[in-house]
């Protein structure tokens, strides 16, 4: 059972200690140090299950098949994901092509265009789901050096950076971003929409050796707005995969059979 995310904001408490110019890191190095961490750098499919939570219940459930290749030339990656539950969704296929993000509903056979800040359930949108480099659509720069508790209430000493939009592929306009100095994990990090509005605060959690590196296999999404409402998405059966080119074309979709 998750504890109330009113709880846990309650004891993420945040300790700054100045730093030197001298002393700091380039950030943008540290966002694509940090890349490699939630990215592994070979083609590869992943379970994720979303878990929408009200006031520490559990309201929806969703699970998905993501499929997943690094464009070498670019550094973005091709995504395509399959729905695996609830039954009623069970086919429906959401296509990262380079900039363009399309939803495929086998019923209609119709492929439409789609935001991703769309949600999906609960706090999680299509974005959150999707492998991305921070690094490729971000221009980063350092906040502080700061000492937070992570999701597990462990003192993490970390670098806080400011991410802004350098490219319109960016899914969120800007992100504050906390980076573990030791190991480069990713901690924590804040979501804003165009207008500035905090969207959601996730937490990056239960690091595990998955496809040659330490990865996080759950993030916790909070409501900026109400804390009582929390998404988790776990991450599971990690597996190198050689998927062929047409899977990422949006007029192959129709003919496309997914049965890994």
């Amino acid at each position: 059972m998750i504890k109330p995310a009113a709880v846990l904001l309650l004891a993420l408490a945040l300790t700054t200690t100045a730093v030197s110019a001298e002393e700091l890191p380039n950030a943008q190095d540290l966002v694509a140090a940090a890349d490699k961490v939630r990215n592994p750098g070979q083609p590869f499919r992943v379970t994720s299950t979303l878990t929408e939570y009200v006031g520490g219940s559990a309201r929806d459930k969703m699970v998905l098949v993501v499929f997943s290749r690094e464009d070498k030339t670019s550094g973005q990656f091709s995504n395509l994901v399959r729905y695996a539950e609830p039954a009623r969704d069970q086919g429906k296929l959401v296509l990262l092509d380079g900039t363009r993000m399309w939803f495929y509903d086998p019923a209609s056979k119709a492929s439409i265009r789609i935001s991703p800040q769309q949600r999906l359930i609960g706090q999680a949108s299509n974005g959150d789901v999707m492998t991305v480099n921070f690094a490729h659509d971000y221009k980063a720069t350092m906040a502080n050096a700061e000492s937070l508790q992570d999701a597990d209430h462990h003192q993490r000493d970390c670098w806080h950076l400011d991410l802004v939009a350098a490219t319109a592929d960016a899914i969120y306009s800007r992100i504050e971003y906390w980076i573990e100095k030791d190991s480069a994990h990713p901690i924590k990090g804040k979501f804003y929409s165009d207008s500035g509005r905090l969207l959601k605060i996730a937490y990056f959690r239960k690091y595990e050796e998955q496809l040659g590196g330490a990865r996080p296999t759950e993030t916790i999404i909070i409501d900026a707005v109400d804390p009582n409402l929390v998404t988790t998405m776990s991450t599971s059966d990690f597996r190198p995969t050689d998927i062929p080119d047409a899977w990422f074309q949006r007029d192959f979709l129709p003919r496309l059979r997914v049965d890994q």
